[in-house]
């Protein structure tokens, strides 16, 4: 092995009682190593600790006081020391003394008497080896570094894009509701067009980060049992009004006997909307999309010992999928072009979304198309069964989704509401709309005001922006909760960072109430009018 003149030698450490074995390595190992040695098993621990450190070991086994295998365990068990290669030397030959030097953690083991230019290409091997892991390891970590980089980017920018949205939704309904008066029908249209718009953009940053997040292996599902035709009737209404305008029909058939399903619902619905939205957008007017579910065994298995399926199947007569294509498909950023759907835009991130949600339930998903004649998507999940609809995985978000917007009796006055918002933009949004909407709005930006208004004034309710730049959210409700004469007031929670550990947090902290930005102002509202209610 050739060392360039400007890269220093390998170290290696020799460990031998024997000045003959020692000689006879030394002789030919100098000239491209530099070689220290050591005759004991005490001696050989001291020199192995020294900086720099052996980069291999050459260790004899038997050796008075301390032996090869004594010294060996000991280096293992050294943060310092354990990644040093090392190589037994030794003349016994059976087979469980090998086993033995393996199973302490040597990389080979050499025999006595030895043949020097064995040991040499043995050598070259393992320290090549070596610097083949270090290199991995330093770009593993590197890998580290930047995906962690790359999650806290995708955090930020989450919080980026989604604060500004909820500026720009929330007027959209404000004006659309009528709070700064009566619209013309072309500034109806105009604002229907932004919040279409709006919508469209806050859909693509939950995919992106979505996908990302399922990607990088964090994401945990919150499964609990789910009724499958509420579900599916849900997953529909979301693309009605545009099926209405191409004049499509959307049929679906579900078992009606088919007990509560053990799924993750949401994300599952987020699944069957992006299908059914492709198969809508894909299929020309007066077509034809269904949803279909079905349970059968898996392919390929003994009908009796395989484990059932749940399948929804969304069918269309949309313009079909050649072969050579499909198999690019549900790849992220892939999205098939041809002459019947080059009109089309989008991202290419739903059917890789879906993909990715079957997965992570150890299911499915595939299509099943021919070119003009339309389409069948498949998401396949095993079918697992759950006797109630209570379970240990729902119950710690079972008490701040979203409120129902029935049968709430009017407040006998108006009630005081402490919005704590950093954002201008926001701050006047909720404050105009709450001001419309009859409330009574106090309206700070940062931790001191809030806790000072909220133990002078006593308001009715706290609405506050968990996620600030100026201080954290929760270190001020930890601190309302730890004064008896405010400790009792509500409190909504607003975050754009809207992350799958949010709302169990909130609800640890003493929050009430969680609304992921950007929402729409009835939630507000509504979550507001129940709690004091």
């Amino acid at each position: 092995m050739e060392i360039p003149p400007s890269v220093s030698k390998p170290k290696i450490l020799i460990v031998d009682d024997c000045p003959a074995n020692l000689q006879v390595l030394l002789q030919n190992l100098k000239q491209d190593y530099a070689v220290i040695a050591a005759t004991t098993g005490e001696k050989a621990l001291i020199l192995a600790a020294t900086a720099p450190l052996p980069d291999l070991i050459l260790l004899d086994v038997l050796m008075p006081g301390l032996n090869g295998y004594d010294v060996c365990q000991r280096l293992k068990q050294d943060p310092l020391t354990q990644d040093i290669p090392i190589i037994f030397v030794s003349t016994r030959e059976d087979a469980a003394d090998e086993t033995k030097g393996f199973a302490l953690g040597a990389v080979d083991y050499i025999t006595k008497p030895f043949s020097p230019p064995v040991v040499k290409a043995r050598l070259k091997s393992h320290l090549t080896l070596q610097r083949l892991n270090q290199a991995l390891l330093a770009t593993n970590q590197d890998l580290t570094a930047a995906t962690r980089h790359k999650d806290e980017f995708l955090a930020n920018m989450s919080h980026e894009l989604r604060t500004p949205l909820t500026t720009i939704l929330g007027f959209t309904e404000a004006l659309q509701d009528g709070i700064f008066g009566q619209l013309a029908q072309k500034q109806w249209d105009a604002l229907s067009s932004i919040d279409k718009s709006s919508q469209y953009l806050l859909s693509l940053i939950n995919d992106i980060l979505d996908l990302s997040k399922i990607v990088a292996g964090k994401v945990e599902l919150q499964q609990s049992p789910t009724a499958i035709a509420e579900l599916c009737r849900a997953s529909l209404l979301f693309v009605q009004h545009q099926a209405h305008r191409k004049n499509i029909q959307i049929d679906y058939f579900i078992p009606d006997k088919l007990d509560l399903v053990f799924m993750d619902e949401r994300k599952i619905k987020q699944a069957l909307i992006n299908l059914l939205n492709n198969a809508v957008k894909f299929t020309p007017n007066n077509g034809t999309v269904s949803l279909t579910v079905i349970v059968k065994n898996r392919p390929g298995q003994d009908q009796v010992a395989s484990q059932p399926q749940l399948v929804f199947q969304v069918k269309d007569t949309g313009v079909g999928i050649g072969v050579a294509d499909q198999k690019q498909l549900f790849q992220p950023f892939v999205q098939i072009k041809n002459h019947l759907n080059s009109q089309e835009t989008g991202t290419g991130l739903g059917l890789a979304l879906v993909k990715k949600i079957a997965e992570l339930h150890q299911g499915d998903a595939w299509v099943e198309s021919e070119l003009g004649q339309g389409s069948c998507f498949s998401l396949a999940l095993p079918l697992r069964f759950q006797a109630t609809r209570f379970s240990s995985s729902s119950s710690a978000v079972a008490n701040i989704v979203p409120f129902p917007s029935n049968g709430l009796a009017p407040l006998p006055q108006s009630p005081l509401v402490l919005l704590i918002e950093d954002n201008l933009e926001n701050r006047h949004t909720h404050l105009n709309y709450l001001n419309a909407r009859r409330y009574r709005v106090i309206a700070v930006e940062n931790s001191q005001q809030a806790i000072a208004l909220a133990h002078a004034q006593k308001p009715d309710i706290i609405l506050m922006d968990i996620q600030k730049s100026e201080f954290n959210g929760y270190e001020v409700a930890r601190s309302i909760r730890a004064n008896p004469t405010i400790s009792h007031i509500p409190i909504v929670a607003m975050t754009a960072s809207s992350t799958s550990q949010d709302p169990a947090r909130c609800l640890a902290e003493g929050l009430n109430h969680y609304l992921p930005k950007p929402f729409r102002l009835k939630e507000l509202t509504h979550a507001i009018d129940r709690l004091l209610a």
